[in-house]
């Protein structure tokens, strides 16, 4: 049997020799495009400021259905500590009816159309946007310039939600990954307002009212921090009409006194740590200062953020993986899982990593981890740069599978980068990344600087902050 298989076999190589049993027909090879060529001929993104300075940008792909939004330039940065809370409020009450529409004539509309609205809030800017069939972008731009120019703010609809979003503080509490980055802003911008949650102290939950709303309104929203984005089976042209139909009349914002220019928040290296043994694993974030949005650092931050990884121990794989960390997490079982992140403001930033550990494997994730930062700084090799770049390339692409997707790529980046960065400028951008890159930026933005540490649950084990610190260089001879 062994020898008729021998002869099988060696009959295969000799006719793969001559021809290719995987050869593609040659019509097929001659029309293969470079991945440069074809993120090139990718749709264009048309931008239109209109006279009142709002800005519409749209990615017309022919679609049947469309995504189209509104990114406003405001978010819980811009609030104080008396009203923190308001903008994520405001937006919960902008879906409880308008002049012109009950809230549950509203809920009737979008359903009748089977669209999706939806909305939420961020540190730095809040969203309103709608999936829908190409054929209704004129009824969703209608609707969501209604919902954003006219909602009523009603005294009884307030109350009602007042009481959900307390229920919903509740249900964050209950995700120790949402309570731990919270921690995080706070001891890393601690005194600043990205120090601030976005769901706000319960006690400014409870005493909101109607005029905070109404002066948030006034003082955030306006035509020059707006953004109309659209993507799918969007044509341009009509999407600019539509928008100074609905919009074009709109000025402001409207300032009771003149706001305060956006001031740098200051970052501090400190840590917070909440020791509850009642909960089953500890829960720890360890972080250093990044760079905001538009910063040319950035990008190779984003490679040494994908060089670390994400690793889950539920996924197979992992003593094989080609990240250092997440090969020791799965042999030596340091973590149940871990996730590097590269979180960016319009100004600075947070780089780090947050894993999830068994109690007594704190002090050997942490070291292990911090050992791998340095080796990031110093000797960290161009087979794996050029791996990671390939990886976040993949990852990028895939993020953009949709037009909510595409759409919400729209608008942040005209917020961040006043423009939308073609995609064969941001591959080239990352393809210029080598492993003297990162050793630079790791140098400049890990090596030897004070981290930010928030710690949740049994985490007696996590070492002493000056510990931590003192594993943030190498002492050599």
């Amino acid at each position: 049997m062994a020898t008729r298989l021998l002869r099988i076999g060696t009959v295969l190589r000799s006719y793969s020799d001559r021809k290719s049993v995987l050869q593609l027909p040659k019509r097929w090879r001659s029309s293969q495009a470079s991945l440069q060529e074809i993120l090139i001929n990718q749709p264009a993104t048309r931008v239109t400021t209109l006279d009142n300075g709002m800005r519409v940008a749209s990615e017309d792909s022919g679609a049947a259905t469309a995504t189209v939004g509104i990114w406003i330039d405001a978010g819980s940065r811009y609030e104080t500590d008396e009203n923190n809370g308001v903008a994520h409020f405001l937006e919960h009450m902008s879906f409880k009816g308008t002049a012109k529409r009950s809230q549950i004539d509203l809920e009737l509309e979008i359903e009748n159309m089977g669209a999706h609205l939806n909305a939420y809030t961020g540190r730095e800017q809040t969203v309103y946007y709608a999936r829908c069939l190409s054929q209704d972008v004129p009824k969703m731009v209608e609707i969501l310039s209604d919902i954003i120019q006219n909602s009523k703010l009603g005294e009884s609809e307030i109350e009602r939600e007042r009481g959900v979003i307390l229920r919903e503080m509740q249900d964050v509490e209950t995700n120790l990954q949402e309570v731990v980055f919270d921690h995080l802003h706070s001891v890393a911008f601690q005194g600043t307002p990205l120090g601030r949650t976005i769901l706000g102290p319960t006690k400014n939950i409870k005493s909101i009212s109607r005029n905070d709303l109404v002066t948030y309104v006034r003082n955030h929203y306006g035509p020059p921090r707006f953004v109309l984005a659209g993507a799918g089976g969007v044509e341009h042209q009509q999407l600019q009409d539509l928008a100074e139909k609905h919009f074009g009349k709109m000025t402001g914002p409207k300032y009771d006194k003149i706001p305060d220019l956006l001031n740098k928040c200051r970052y501090t290296g400190s840590e917070i740590r909440v020791r509850d043994d009642s909960v089953p694993l500890a829960h720890v974030a360890i972080a250093v200062e990044g760079v905001g949005w538009a910063n040319p650092d950035n990008i190779p931050l984003m490679v040494a953020n994908t060089l670390l990884g994400t690793w889950d121990r539920s996924q197979g794989g992992g003593g094989n993986n080609a990240s250092n960390l997440a090969r020791a997490s799965a042999e030596q079982g340091l973590c149940h899982s871990y996730h590097s992140f590269n979180t960016c403001y319009k100004d600075t930033g947070l780089w780090g990593i947050y894993f999830v550990c068994d109690a007594l494997q704190c002090e050997d994730m942490t070291f292990t981890l911090l050992q791998e930062w340095m080796r990031l700084c110093t000797s960290v090799t161009e087979k794996e740069v050029a791996r990671a770049k390939n990886i976040l390339k993949t990852n990028m692409l895939l993020q953009l599978d949709g037009t909510s997707n595409i759409c919400e790529d729209i608008g942040r980046q005209l917020l961040c980068y006043e423009r939308r960065i073609p995609l064969h400028e941001l591959e080239a951008r990352i393809e210029s990344v080598t492993a003297k890159t990162i050793h630079e930026v790791g140098m400049n933005y890990i090596y030897d600087h004070c981290p930010a540490v928030a710690a949740v649950g049994p985490v007696e084990a996590l070492p002493d902050y000056n510990m931590i610190s003192s594993g943030m260089y190498w002492l050599r001879v």
